[in-house]
């Protein structure tokens, strides 16, 4: 049964009644029992004094990393921060100074560009090659563009969001190659890395080669796959002592560095006793693809779907219809309530793309599927009129 969010101050939720949002990074399941249990007893002992980091706080998330992907980390590399935006807009100001350059490989995470602008660096976009069916790396431009001498920093999405890319290691070797040859420190975002689809497995970029290691600083959290967003919970990972007491001064100093009542139980409760729920789920979205992925090629044939191998926001290639998918995400808003995301806010050729979040029961994802088709129906004729 479908869980009833409305009216409860949700970012995602509190709209229109007529209203059908999918689009916020956000599920609409309760989290696994496990984690609802370990916050019951918080809730239950009624104290909700300043909270520390214990060590099974540092040893959930080596044990997970250990087990799930096949990657050790050390006790000190670890810091908590309360979010994966809070500490790469942290990581910007403390490792970059204004007006330096700032890689992304668009279409990306729109947050990404927030986080380089608002405090006074400059967005370099390295876009994506798109054939049509696939994403690519191009790596002459990304090269040009590292070699910069005003690029200091590269933000990765590993794996990708929108286009939901699982790198592999020999990608993620030549990009740390590359970054470590042009002084380049790479702050790899890795939040989606426990939603890849069954039987597909991320590669963590810093298990990828000595240079990736060293020279790079990984941002994780329970908070996408165990969606527990707003509890405010995070961590990052940085294996070189040098950028690790930067990272740690930097979170200090922006006070972000200290967890709310809740962030430690429900963290270690996630990585700890959460893995069946988290296999369920995985299996249940990917599910969801292949049930959007049919009714896409038999009833929206101008729409086409991006192939994904993780996270669970689908990339609608919108480059076919009659109009343009700026203007079709408006249209579907008023006239049918779906809420999409328009690709144009993640750069590169995201203009002709919609963000579709499908984490969600099935019938709401038919819901939401047949008020796409009937929409861009109306909006192609509609925009045909216009011509």
């Amino acid at each position: 049964m479908p869980v009833n969010r409305r009216n409860t101050n949700s970012l995602k939720w509190d709209v229109a009644e007529y209203e059908l949002p999918m689009w916020v990074a956000d599920m609409d399941f309760q989290t696994a029992p496990e984690i609802r249990e370990a916050l019951q007893r918080k809730v239950t002992h009624g104290v909700f004094g300043y909270s520390i980091l214990p060590e099974e706080w540092n040893e959930a998330y080596i044990q997970w990393w250990k087990t799930r992907h096949g990657f050790l980390m050390e006790r000190d590399w670890l810091i908590f921060c309360t979010g994966v935006v809070p500490a790469i807009s942290s990581i910007v100001r403390k490792l970059t100074t204004p007006a330096e350059k700032v890689l992304i490989q668009t279409p990306v995470y729109n947050i990404f560009f927030h986080s380089i602008v608002n405090n006074g660096r400059q967005v370099l976009e390295s876009p994506l090659r798109y054939d049509g069916e696939t994403y690519q790396i191009d790596f002459d431009d990304l090269e040009s563009k590292l070699s910069d001498p005003q690029t200091t920093l590269m933000i990765l999405c590993n794996p990708h969001n929108p286009a939901g890319i699982v790198w592999d290691a020999s990608t993620l070797k030549r990009i740390g190659e590359l970054c470590e040859t042009h002084h380049v420190v790479v702050v790899s975002d890795e939040i989606h890395c426990d939603l890849t689809d069954p039987n597909c497995h991320y590669v963590p970029f810093a298990s990828v080669s000595d240079a990736c290691r060293e020279n790079s600083i990984t941002c994780m959290a329970p908070t996408k796959a165990f969606n527990l967003a707003g509890l405010q919970t995070a961590a990052v990972s940085v294996p070189n002592k040098l950028l690790r007491h930067k990272v740690w001064r930097g979170f200090n100093t922006d006070e972000v560095a200290e967890p709310n009542a809740f962030a430690v139980e429900a963290a270690v409760a996630a990585f700890t006793k959460g893995e069946a729920w988290l296999d369920a789920l995985r299996a249940y979205i990917y599910q969801n693809k292949r049930f959007v992925a049919s009714y896409i090629e038999r009833e929206i044939p101008d729409v086409k779907l991006v192939p994904s191998q993780a996270t669970y926001l689908l990339w609608l290639d919108c480059s076919r219809l009659i109009g343009c998918a700026v203007e079709a995400a408006d249209y579907l808003r008023r006239e049918t309530g779906l809420y999409l995301c328009e690709g144009s806010q993640y750069g590169g050729n995201g203009e002709n793309f919609l963000r579709m979040n499908i984490a969600c029961p099935k019938s709401v994802l038919q819901d939401g599927l047949e008020r796409l088709k009937a929409g861009l129906s109306a909006y192609e004729a509609w925009a045909a009129q216009q011509c």
